[in-house]
């Protein structure tokens, strides 16, 4: 599983979907705001939250239909599903592959990004913690999204179509999350109700993706 890992995480940086993409394109999202918005200080510090986790998610959008299409094309995703590794951990070491190249670059780049749109210190905290908790739950169900379209030539429209709906929950929370500790109420609720998305996630897309891969493959 570390070699496959290790290897999903070279494809994903040299195949241009890797942190470097993610980045730009979140950093894109957060300066064209203020063109369409206007500079007023006070009306970016409050939709800060909301653009900061809207340009995470898409970010995140931007590189799930390489997760399969490269093993797809070359061949190796028949190799992994007769490998005596399961295709459940197949489909986890992707997620966790696209999180580390993708969410995890986000979240550390997320401090430095919001002072473009003016968030106060006192939200870099709660932000953070949303966007920790939350990307992983953005890479599984986009791993999903991908099983489901694998081997579909240019299907990267009907990915998005098909994971945007699925990403709903996960940004409304999270960007409560990041509004609360902003305005300084209290987050327990919306952090765990964002919490329970993520190991729901984890615990039971990974199956789902499996079982679509394996049709698929047939």
């Amino acid at each position: 599983m570390i070699a496959l890992l290790l290897r999903d995480l070279r494809l994903a940086i040299r195949a241009g979907g890797g942190f470097g993409l993610g980045l730009a394109f979140f950093l894109i999202v957060v300066v064209l705001v203020p063109f369409a918005v206007g500079p007023e200080a006070g009306l970016l510090s409050s939709i800060a939250p909301g653009i900061l986790w809207l340009g995470a998610l898409l970010a995140c959008l931007l590189s799930l239909d390489r997760i399969f299409a490269l093993d797809w094309e070359d061949g190796s995703l028949d190799l992994l599903a007769v490998s005596p590794l399961p295709m459940e951990a197949v489909v986890s070491v992707k997620a966790l592959a696209h999180w580390l190249t993708t969410g995890v670059p986000l979240v550390l780049a997320t401090p430095l990004i919001a002072v473009l749109l003016n968030l106060p210190g006192e939200g870099f905290r709660s932000l953070i913690l949303s966007l920790a908790l939350g990307t992983p739950a953005l890479s599984v169900i986009g791993t999903f999204g991908a099983a489901l379209t694998v081997g579909i030539k240019r299907g990267g429209l009907l990915l998005s179509l098909l994971v945007l709906p699925l990403y709903v929950p996960t940004l409304i929370f999270g960007a409560e999350v990041a509004r609360r500790g902003l305005s300084g109420q209290d987050t327990s609720t919306p952090l765990l109700l964002l919490a329970g998305i993520t190991c729901g996630a984890i615990a039971l897309l990974p199956f789902a993706s499996a079982a679509v891969l394996r049709v698929n493959l047939r």
